[in-house]
């Protein structure tokens, strides 16, 4: 065997089993150590050496499982099954040796439990290879596997337990009573084992049934007494679930065992004890004749077992571990196998049924259950011993709830379950059909749907049993319950019923559904099919339900009419009338087939209506013709429905005899050649005319059966009845109306069919073209048998709606349909060309002219003679005359209509657009036309010419159509071929051209085909022969037709076609010739010579030569025009640009090369017209050459025309485009070029901001004309971006960049919007982009120009100061202006002169928006010296003096913001300017006050006092202190925070002089100053605390000057410094407190509520320091009052403040009390 493995093994198994046989034999020769055995067994030599061999295969083993091999060799699996090859051969010379070996490894101490499993692995494999072994070894095997089975069983202990057991049940096949004595030592009575005991024991049973037979009694007995010492779960699963086992797997003694569950798991609940027992009983009681023991019976195993089921079922049953329970259960059913055919135990299990059922409620998998319950059922029918009555309800109940309720979700045999359940109530019913049905009943009456669909689909299964004993009585029963329920309308009962209709006709009880089953099918079936048909969108999942109730209902009714004999005419009428009436065709096929198979199947055929008329309810009988109607139109569609065509056939040729006797013969003759022609066909190639033409022959035979009859004018009517059942387009339709035509042709009373015809004409719904077209040919069809009748109908119709000329009352009569005129006028038309068209031949000629074609014309003439008129009028007329030509003998037939019905079809042609075939009228008017010509009377020669020329116009004028457009190109196609059949009728000779214009020629000289062109060319220049021989010089050329003719022609001198330059220049010499003899010019032999050698080099084939040729061509012509005749050519030539091939636009834009080079001066005038045509037309030229060359010629206008050049340029619209753009960029490239058109630019951008002045001359004009500021900033900021930046280029900036701040000033404002320039040519299309407007392009242009300047530390600068940001918006535009300056004057000190001097030119500028930006930028500049460097203060301070006076307030404010910098920047110059500054700045404090304004000046006058003396300000300075005193309670935060800055300015400022006269001002200031120190603006509080303390010291107290004044000085501090500065005057002037306290208390009705507290509070500091004598003084009743008023105020804090002070005045009132008796308070 090893061989075998070495054969089968790669390279890298050889060397393991190398490796492992040098192991061996090195253990041989040098045996280790052994482990010392626990037994007293002193081993041989032999054996050591043998048990040292297995040592060493065992280690590799163990170290397979933690190597692998990393060549990608054999693994641990094959290493395992070497040692154990090499080990087991080994034990077949040495087998006592190898199991004491094997042995003595099992005892060696701290052995690993994977060793352990290995060595049991091989001893069970030498022990099934070797049979019977020596006792000894066998005896401690099983010792040792016996102890180590019954060991502590956690994860690993499981896997030898398991491995151990296993070792026991292999050697009991040969040492049975060793092993069975050593488990049965340790299964001991009332003393609860081991588990693993029971294990083997079932083991053992399961393998060595005869043997174990002797021990199942007392085996049995003795787990039996172990019951109640069960309390663990495991202990509990393992007894019982080992019962399920046995049955659920079957076998017996040495069939295949069971896979084992994982090693290392704990048992499976079916693996283990009873089960196994069980399985053992049951093979030996099948085995009894091979028993040698002694023979015990069935019912001596089921008393054995009855104590066992009893127990597992009232006492483990109730255990609440799930496992158990489940344990439980499964081992009842092979337990039950055992016990229930024993009669005495029967009856006792049936007393546990309710346990059983209590466990549904449980949780527990119902399946289990219900198997249990089937079998006790079952056996219980099969014994005829009937469970007891009074359990009845309760099983019905629980069983009936699993049926009707859901399935819980951790139920997996949900589906097993209900099939068990089935089985269970037939059994049942089987046994209890009466109380079963009762509770049906009851279970009914609950009208839950899911109760009741439960119930029907058990009623369902019960008569589907189809048992013998299920007697008529039940099915009777349960008849009756299913009626209950009939009138339940929910689909899934409507489907249960009808299951349950269709299972009784299959099982044989036809007779019991002959009434109400029957009735019942027919009420679903046209329920479900009226539902269907009148479905609604919005209820889809109703649509889904219906579906599925029609489909059970179809499968009802085909299994009824399957299976019933005798069916009732009623069902059978039902069915056919239901196919006449359904509108649901899909079911038609069933139906169908059902109704052949009734018929085949009625006995009694012609006695329908006989018994039908028995019967006590009548059912209308369809008529004959009604029926064929039906059916025959539906055959139109064979297909549909399942192939409803023969089915329809079919069901003909059976009621052949009762719908038309006479036709019997003949549709048994044709019907089987129509279903053969379906059967040979399928849907895919059928031809559905041929099938139509068919089944028309089919009718037409079977109306001759019955002429003479009015068998066909009542089908005719059954037919014109069913219009109105099919839709609009269908199959079933179109064939409706020919087969009604073909019906009323054979009509015999005339006056029916004129009924039939007027009443299909007044129903139809002449807006539906299928309709209105189906309604037309049946009318044609009609003609073909009543010609006159269809007239007559046409007139009397015809009278009705058109003498009164009112649609209105067509719409009146049928209101689903509210047709419009034109469109019944247009059906009438056809219908009588149809009419023409299907006539005999001699009725046609009486009738062709009058009515026929006079009502066409008619109606075509009445009618608006719209595209759809217009078809239908020329159908019309081609269905006329191909009807009239048809016929053989004309004789003399002149068509008198003929000569009218040409003028309205050229009208028609004239009518349809020359450059566009968008309908195929054109394509139709010409055929009428070509028809017309072949009918006498015959065209004269000039209508002949007219009709050509007119067609030709019409045709040759398309333009061919695109490849992807079909549609067109068979129009376009269909117009050529019509327009060749018409030519070949008309044209007899050579075309005259006096007809053809100019425009036409034009087109066609452009064609992109070779002879197109040519023939239009020597078109052409036959043209210009006849007019110059017919008029001459009479009638001269109109001003600029000779440029636009030479303009058209020239380009032409290079085509590629030869003989087109060669007709070209002769056209081109005979235009010459004509303007020269019209305008006397200059044109002589020279010229003319030189003409005849540049076309001799046309002749050529070097296309350089050919554009030579033609550029010497313009040399000499160009100086033959004059200027208008230049503007005209160089339009013809701009506009041809891209009609053609690339040499087109080549020889095109030469010659305007050509003719600007040499006329470009003279051009003045006509320079827009020119660059208008060019910029046009510049889009066009796809070559870069040819748009290249048309740049040049727009930039030669520009260096002689700047000025007007530009404004047209700038006058293109917005967003610029790529040929604007690449104009342009060629600007770009010439530096000098774009220097000078930059400043023509930045011109046109500061005009807006300059005075207008007047144009002296046409350059003036166009220079100074009005422009979009948004273009030329966008141009602008195009050349900035493409221009090489030198020298000269960046002494731009200065003025680049303040023009685009102008302008972005004056988007700021009203001047943002773009002036109308209502002399432009080209206009805006639309809104433009959102980054297209004048602040984005101004700032990206300003960006733009600051990073070609190389400063990034600037361009840094602006980005991290957001200057771009505020510079966006207009609330911050000024101070972004003003940083802007700042930086640009920190940064470029080159340019800071020229800034300043257009500066101070904007600040004189009329526009406000300028000067305000100008004064923005001022601002800065006077904050540095730059002005005063520059010379310019003077004129800026004038500039700042104008602006202050301004009205606009920003002016005002940036004016005096400028002249307050001047301190900054110039200080020296302060005390030269100092009049103008006090005078402008005190005007700000004037009233009116502006707050912004006066704030302003304010800060100016901080500002420049801060460099003046105290003489410097003279006069003002009195002023200044009044005005400022005057906004300390102003109630702008502002203003008062600049005041009280202000007044310290001047505290700071007075010396000697003035001291006295501002200690009066501190005093006249002192109280606001002190309230205000509490002021809610904490920069005013803050400023005002500085004030007051620098102001301290003019009071001349010391004690003042001393105190620690500054300006964060707290609360608490203030009152100190108040108290301290009261407690002062009471010892020197206490009457300055009392002047306090009065002015004080003004301030308690402020605005300010920080105000009043503080007002408060120093009122009553003063009231406390205030002397007793001046106090009398004091109107106490008045400050009582003002206190008062105050504890009213809204703020607590002044309530508080108040109270607090009223409180300290009646302290001093009762002070004044005491000292004065009389009172004063």
């Amino acid at each position: 065997m090893l061989r075998e493995l070495l054969e089968r093994s790669n390279e890298d198994g050889r060397e393991l089993v190398e490796e492992m046989t040098e192991a061996v034999v090195g253990s041989n020769e040098d045996p280790a150590e052994e482990t010392e055995d626990p037994e007293p067994l002193e081993p041989d030599d032999d054996d050591g050496g043998t048990f040292q061999q297995v040592t060493n295969l065992l280690n590799i083993m163990d170290s397979g499982s933690a190597k692998t091999d990393a060549a990608g060799g054999t693994g641990p699996d094959m290493r395992k099954m070497l040692v154990s090859v090499i080990i087991t051969e080994k034990a077949t010379t040495e087998p006592s040796a190898v199991i004491n070996a094997l042995i003595r490894c099992l005892q060696v101490p701290e052995i690993s439990t994977q060793r352990k499993v290995n060595i049991y692995n091989i001893l069970q494999e030498i022990i099934q290879q070797e049979g019977e072994l020596e006792d000894q070894g066998v005896q401690r095997l099983v010792a040792i596997a016996s102890k180590e089975m019954r060991e502590s069983l956690e994860v690993e202990g499981y896997v030898k337990a398991e491995v151990a057991s296993d070792t026991l049940v292999a050697l009991s096949r040969n040492h049975f009573n060793l092993v069975m004595y050593e488990l049965q030592h340790h299964l001991k009575p009332l003393n609860l084992t081991d588990e693993f005991v029971i294990v083997t024991l079932a083991k053992l049973a399961n393998g060595n049934v005869f043997e174990f037979m002797p021990y199942m009694g007392i085996t049995l007995a003795t787990i039996f007494t172990m019951l109640r010492l069960t309390n663990e779960a495991k202990m509990c699963q393992v007894m019982c679930s080992e019962v399920c086992q046995c049955l659920l797997e079957g076998g017996g003694p040495g069939r295949p065992r069971p896979a084992a569950a994982p090693r290392g798991s704990p048992p499976p609940p079916c693996s283990v004890a009873m089960e196994t027992f069980c399985e053992t009983v049951q093979f030996y009681l099948r085995h009894l004749e091979d028993s040698v023991y002694p023979v015990m019976t069935e019912d001596q195993f089921a008393m054995k077992l009855f104590p066992m089921y009893r127990y597992f079922v009232t006492v483990w049953l109730r255990n609440h571990n799930p496992e158990v329970k489940l344990g439980v259960i499964k081992s009842l059913k092979p337990m039950l196998t055992l016990l229930l055919p024993n009669d005495d135990l029967r009856n006792q299990l049936y007393d546990y049924i309710p346990l059983l059922l209590a466990e549904y409620r449980g949780g527990l998998e119902a399946l289990f259950i219900t198997q249990v319950l089937r079998q006790i059922l079952e056996t219980s029918v099969t014994t005829n011993t009937p469970v007891p009555q009074m359990q009845l309800h309760t099983i019905f109940t629980e069983l009936h709830v699993q049926v009707c309720s859901k399935a819980p979700a951790q139920q997996q045999y949900s589906s097993q379950n209900l099939a068990e359940i089935v089985h269970c109530f037939i059994a049942l019913a089987r046994s209890y059909p009466k109380e079963l049905m009762k509770f049906f009943l009851g279970q009914m009456e609950m009208s839950q749907e899911a109760i009741r669909v439960g119930t029907l689909t058990l009623i369902r299964a019960i008569v589907n049993a189809a048992e013998p004993r299920m007697n008529v009585r039940t099915i009777y029963l349960a008849i009756r319950v299913v009626k209950t329920t009939l009138s339940d309308t929910r689909f899934k009962v409507r489907m249960a019923i009808l299951r349950i209709i269709g299972q009784l006709a299959l099982s044989g009880y036809q007779d019991r559904i002959k009434g109400w089953g029957l009735k019942y099918v027919s009420v679903q079936l046209t329920l479900s099919t009226y539902k269907l048909t009148n479905r609604r969108e919005s209820f889809y999942q109703r649509d889904l339900e219906e579906k599925m109730v029609h489909k059970v209902t179809m499968d009802t009714v085909r299994i009824i009419t399957s299976s019933v004999s005798g069916m009732t005419n009623e069902f059978w009428l039902r069915l056919l009338c239901y196919i006449m009436e359904t509108d649901h065709t899909e079911a038609l096929t069933p139906i169908c087939i059902s109704l052949t198979n009734l018929v085949e199947r009625q006995p009694r055929t012609k006695d329908v209506e006989a018994s039908v008329a028995s019967k006590s309810r009548h059912v209308d009988l369809p008529a004959p013709q009604k029926l064929l109607a039906r059916l025959l139109v539906l055959m139109s569609s064979p297909y549909k429905g399942e192939g409803r065509g023969i089915a329809m056939l079919n069901l003909l040729r059976t009621l052949s005899q009762s719908i038309a006797p006479a036709m019997a013969d003949m549709w048994e003759l044709e019907i089987p050649l129509l279903v053969k022609y379906l059967e040979e066909h399928t849907e895919f190639t059928w031809n559905q005319k041929t099938w139509e033409d068919k089944l028309i022959q089919f009718l037409r035979n079977s109306l001759k059966k019955t002429r003479g009859s009015n068998w066909s004018l009542r089908l005719s009517k059954e037919l014109n009845n069913q219009i109105e059942s099919f839709d609009s387009p269908s199959l079933e339709k179109g064939f409706l109306y020919r087969a009604l035509g073909f019906t009323l042709a054979t009509g015999l009373e005339a006056d029916k069919v004129e009924t039939l015809l007027l009443e299909l004409l007044y129903k139809t719904d002449y807006g539906n073209d299928f309709d209105r077209e189906g309604v037309i040919l049946c009318f044609g069809l009609c003609a073909r048998g009543q010609v006159k009748t269809v007239l007559n109908v046409l007139h009397d119709f015809e009278e009705r709606i058109q003498e009164s000329e009112q649609s209105w009352q067509i719409g009146a009569w049928r209101k689903d349909h509210p047709w419009r005129r034109e469109t019944v006028k247009g059906a009438l038309m056809v219908m009588y060309s149809c009419v023409a068209s299907y006539c005999h031949p001699q009725m046609l000629l009486t009738h062709a002219d009058t009515p026929i074609t006079a009502k066409i014309i008619h109606h075509f003439s009445s009618s608006c003679q719209d595209i759809c008129l217009k078809m239908a009028f020329l159908k019309s007329v081609v269905q006329v005359t191909d009807a009239i030509r048809n016929i053989k003998d004309l004789e003399d037939f002149e068509f008198a209509q003929k000569m009218s019905l040409t003028g309205i079809i050229i009208a028609t042609i004239k009518a349809e657009p020359t450059d566009s075939l968008v309908s195929p009228v054109r394509t139709m008017a010409i055929e009428a036309l070509s028809h017309l010509s072949s009918l006498k009377p015959f065209y004269s020669t000039e209508e002949n010419n007219e009709l050509m020329d007119i067609s030709i116009h019409s045709v040759i004028s398309l333009q061919p159509p695109l490849e992807d457009n079909e549609s067109i190109q068979t129009l376009y196609a269909n117009a050529l071929q019509a327009l060749e059949h018409l030519m070949e009728g008309l044209m007899q000779r050579q075309l005259d051209p006096k007809g053809l214009q100019e425009m036409l020629l034009e087109k066609w000289i452009l064609s992109e085909r070779e002879g197109e062109r040519e023939k239009a060319m020597n078109l052409h220049l036959r043209l210009l022969q006849i007019h110059v021989q017919s008029v001459g010089v009479c009638i001269p050329l109109k001003l600029g037709q000779f440029g636009t003719l030479v303009g058209l022609i020239a380009p032409r001198t290079c085509d590629s076609h030869t003989r087109t330059r060669m007709a070209s220049m002769d056209v081109l010499s005979r235009l010459l010739d004509l303007h020269a003899s019209q305008t006397c010019s200059l044109w002589g032999p020279s010229e003319e010579l030189e003409l005849a050698k540049c076309k001799e080099d046309l002749q050529g084939l070097d296309m350089e030569e050919i554009f030579s040729a033609s550029s010497r061509i313009a040399k000499v012509v160009c100086m033959q025009f004059n200027c208008d005749e230049v503007v005209s050519l160089i339009q013809k030539l701009c506009e041809n640009i891209g009609a053609m091939d690339l040499w087109h636009d080549k020889a095109s834009v030469t010659w305007i090369g050509t003719f600007l080079q040499r006329r470009t001066k003279e051009l003045e005038d006509k320079v827009a017209e020119i660059l208008g045509a060019l910029l046009v037309h510049l889009p066009v030229a796809d070559h870069p050459e040819v748009r290249r060359l048309l740049v040049e010629g727009i930039l030669l206008l520009a260096h002689y025309h700047q000025e007007t050049v530009l404004t047209s340029l700038l006058r293109q619209p917005l967003p610029m485009e790529s040929h604007l753009t690449e104009v342009w960029l060629a600007v770009a490239e010439n530096v000098p070029f774009a220097r000078t058109m930059l400043h023509g630019l930045m011109g046109r951008l500061q005009a807006r901001f300059t005075p207008r002045a007047n144009a002296t001359s046409k350059a003036d004009i166009w220079r100074l004309a009005a422009v979009d500021p948004l273009m030329t900033l966008c141009t602008i900021h195009l050349l900035i971006q493409k221009m090489d930046m030198d020298d000269k280029v960046l002494d731009l900036f200065p003025d680049l960049i303040y023009t685009l701040l102008l302008q972005l000033s004056g988007s700021q404002g009203p001047e943002a919007v773009s002036p109308v320039l209502k002399t432009w040519r080209l206009v805006h299309m639309g809104t433009l982009p959102k980054e297209i407007n004048l602040q984005r392009i101004t700032i990206k242009s300003m960006k733009l120009l600051f990073r070609r300047l190389s400063s990034e530390q600037l361009v840094r600068t602006l980005e991290e100061q957001g200057v771009w940001s505020l510079l966006q918006t207009s609330s911050t535009f000024l101070q972004g202006a003003g940083l802007l300056a700042r930086f640009c004057m920190r940064n470029m000190e080159g340019y800071r002169q020229r800034l300043s001097e257009l500066v101070l030119r904007g600040m004189d500028s009329d526009v406000l928006s300028c000067r305000i930006s100008s004064t923005a930028v001022c601002v800065e500049f006077m904050s540095d010296p730059v002005l005063y460097q520059e010379k310019l203060l003077k004129p800026t301070v004038l500039m700042l003096e104008k602006g202050v006076d301004q009205e606009d307030e920003a002016l005002r404010v940036l004016s005096l913001r400028a002249l307050g910098n001047m301190a900054l920047g110039a200080p020296k110059k302060v005390r030269q300017y100092r009049k103008l500054l006090l005078e402008k700045c005190l005007g700000s404090l004037r009233e009116p006050v502006v707050t912004s304004v006066t704030s302003e000046g304010m800060e100016a006058l901080a500002k420049i006092l801060a460099e003046l003396r105290e003489g410097d300000v003279g006069s003002s300075f009195g002023i200044i202190s009044e005005r400022c005193r005057a906004f300390f309670d102003n109630e702008s935060e502002l203003l008062r925070l600049k005041a009280f800055v202000l007044f310290g300015k001047l505290a700071k400022l007075v010396r000697i002089s003035k001291k006295h006269f501002f200690k009066e001002e501190v005093k006249k200031a002192w109280i606001p100053l002190m309230l205000h120190c509490q002021d809610p603006c904490s920069e005013a509080a803050q400023a005002c605390m500085t004030t007051m303390f620098q102001c301290v010291h003019f009071w001349g107290w010391k004690a003042l000057e001393n105190s620690p004044g500054r300006s964060n000085t707290s609360a608490a501090e203030m009152t100190v410094f108040q108290m301290m500065l009261c407690s002062i005057p009471t010892q020197k002037k206490p009457a300055v407190l009392y002047s306090f306290l009065l002015e004080t208390m003004t301030y308690v009705n402020s605005n300010l509520p920080r105000i009043r507290i503080a007002a408060c509070d120093l009122a009553g500091i003063i009231m406390q320091q205030m002397p007793a004598h001046h106090l009398k003084k004091l109107d106490f009743p008045a400050l009582r009052n003002s206190l008062q008023e105050l504890q009213l105020d809204l703020d607590p804090g002044v309530r508080r403040a108040a109270l607090e002070t009223l409180k300290v005045l009646d302290t001093c009132c009762q002070h004044q009390l005491l000292a004065s008796p009389e009172g004063i308070c």
